[in-house]
C-alpha cells in the first residue's frame, strides 16, 4: 500500500484514496487539490460533496488562523525544507496544546483574519485522476460508510 493513500474512515474494504487538499478557487486544480463544484444545476450528491468539502476546508482554515495568531512564524512564507516545515508545524501544535492545557483557552488567540485571497493559483486545470477521486468521494459521502445524518438537511434547506 502506498503510504500516501489509505481507505476512507469506516470503509476498510474500500479503495485506497490519496491524501487530498480541500481547496477553493485560490488553489489550482491539480492531482491533490479538490474544489467544490460550481453552484449550477448540481445533483444532491454533488451538493453533499460541496458541503462536506467546504466544511473540511473551513475547519482547516480556522485551525490555521488560530495557530498563526499565536505563532507569528506563519505570517510569512516558510523558506525551509518540507521536512523542517513539518517539524515547525508539529512543534507549534505541541506548544499550542501545552499552553492551552496550562493557561486555559483565551478567545483573543482565535481572533485572526487570514489573507488567503493573495495566494495565486498555479498548475494545471484539468486532471482525470482528480475527477475519479472526486467521484469516489461523492459515492463515499452518500454511502452508509461516509454519510453524516445532517448532510441532507443542509443541502436541501441551505446551510
Amino acid at each position: 500500500m502506498n503510504p500516501r493513500e489509505q481507505p476512507l474512515p469506516n470503509n476498510e474494504n474500500g479503495k485506497c484514496m490519496p491524501f487530498m487538499i480541500a481547496g477553493d478557487k485560490a488553489f489550482a486544480l491539480s492531482e491533490h487539490v479538490l474544489w467544490p463544484y460550481p453552484n449550477r444545476n448540481l445533483s444532491i450528491q454533488q451538493r453533499i460533496y460541496n458541503y462536506r468539502l467546504t466544511r473540511a476546508h473551513l475547519m482547516v482554515e480556522c485551525a490555521f488562523c488560530i495557530l498563526a495568531n499565536k505563532w507569528r512564524i506563519f505570517h510569512r512564507p516558510l523558506d525551509v525544507t518540507p521536512q523542517f516545515c513539518d517539524s515547525i508545524v508539529q512543534a507549534c501544535c505541541i506548544l499550542h496544546n501545552f499552553v492551552h492545557l496550562n493557561n486555559g483557552f483565551q478567545l483573543k488567540y482565535t481572533l485572526y483574519e487570514s489573507n488567503f485571497e493573495s495566494i495565486l493559483a498555479t498548475g494545471t486545470r484539468g486532471n482525470t485522476k482528480r475527477k475519479h477521486v472526486m467521484d469516489y468521494f461523492i459515492m463515499y459521502f452518500t454511502s452508509p460508510h461516509g454519510a453524516v445524518p445532517w448532510q441532507y438537511d443542509k443541502v436541501q434547506f441551505g446551510i
